[in-house]
């Protein structure tokens, strides 16, 4: 009984006639914002059936234009017909049981709602794992955010100078690539101190490997551009301390008289430097993270990362989801499997920052 009883209060002592009434409203959790689908190439997801399948990818071919003088024989160019894989070798699966006499009693089809939960799981583990993968992250364990790099590559890379990450190393910045008015650079490998240009600041310059976020998001843009990236498809995926941060420095971006949308499926802003920006929570994280404050951290910092939509490419499936009875007990067992696979196809079109705050 919820009531308090007074000192002698005799009339029903147990409480029989004030039972408990199970709400036939069920509290949801809340769930994190998938993006992978909205930034990936998804070209190959009807080519794919079962696991081990594998699509290959034509590059297209370089083309060598000469100088031509009259008189000269022209020798025709062979043309390369190189290829890549993307491979279909990631699994993940559930399994729950639900029992005859819970289900007859229970009000609540608890089937249903474990197996809408499911789904989500299955999403977002396939989000974290993506978002690591083409950030140059691995996760060290499931369901949780890629904390390790990534030394493996998945099959050969795309182009003979990624590293062991498929990424481009004049693709990744760090606190090396920010220079105090001196000309003095951070530590290589660490992450960037990000600090807001508060409105009518003096200082205009930071300490060295430190920079304010918008000048971050501009040199990821001008490194895409030097990579003749297409303007026409580029996204940016930051954090919510980023985004925090990015706030402070100019909240109107956030207005929607210049682009702010709420979130929405992942999506917060239209346009910033040319990218859609995206706000994630599976961005990889190391240490204590973004949220680490002080010089620049080899060991405590978030990533960020830009591409554009055509960089990576995945072909996702769930295979089979199947209810059947449990020949241990009066049960249901439900169970499903999650199959997919990633490539990065462009790294030159991927741009991943480590940083935190200032």
């Amino acid at each position: 009984m919820a009531f308090s009883t007074a000192s002698g209060y005799g009339n029903l002592p147990n409480g029989n006639f004030s039972p408990v009434i199970y709400s036939k409203q069920v509290q949801l959790a809340f769930r994190k914002a998938s993006i992978t689908e909205q930034i990936t190439n998804s070209d190959y997801f009807g080519e794919i059936a079962n696991m081990g399948d594998t699509v290959k990818i034509i590059k297209e071919p370089e083309i060598t234009v000469k100088e031509y003088a009259r008189g000269t024989t022209i020798t025709p160019q062979d043309l390369d017909d190189e290829d890549f894989n993307l491979t279909i070798d990631k699994a993940n699966y559930f399994a729950f049981k639900v029992d005859d006499i819970e289900e007859a009693h229970s009000h609540v089809n608890f089937q249903q709602l474990a197996s809408d939960r499911a789904a989500y799981r299955l999403a977002d583990q396939f989000d974290q794992d993506v978002l690591g993968y083409l950030s140059g992250f691995k996760q060290s364990a499931i369901h949780g955010a890629a904390d390790t790099v990534n030394d493996t590559v998945n099959g050969a890379v795309a182009v003979s100078t990624a590293g062991t990450d498929e990424l481009l190393s004049t693709m990744k910045l760090d606190a090396s690539d920010f220079t105090d008015g001196s000309g003095t650079a951070g530590s290589a490998s660490a992450g960037i101190a990000i600090q807001p240009r508060m409105p009518g600041a003096t200082d205009a310059t930071p300490a060295a490997g430190d920079t304010f976020p918008l000048t971050l998001i501009a040199r990821m843009a001008r490194l895409l551009d030097q990579q003749n990236v297409d303007t026409n498809g580029r996204w940016l995926v930051l954090d919510p301390v980023f985004i925090e941060v990015l706030k402070d420095e100019d909240s109107r971006l956030f207005n929607a008289d210049f682009g702010g949308s709420g979130l929405q499926n992942g999506l917060i802003l239209n346009n910033v430097h040319g990218f859609k920006v995206y706000m994630s929570n599976n961005l990889p994280s190391a240490g204590t993270g973004s949220s680490n404050t002080g010089t620049n951290s080899t060991s405590n910092f978030g990533v960020i990362v830009a591409g554009h939509e055509s960089a990576v490419a995945t072909a996702e499936q769930i295979n089979k989801t199947e209810t059947y009875r449990d020949p241990d007990s009066f049960a249901d067992i439900v169970r499903g499997m999650h199959l997919y696979g990633r490539k990065i196809l462009r790294p030159e079109a991927i741009v991943a920052a480590r940083y935190h705050l200032a």
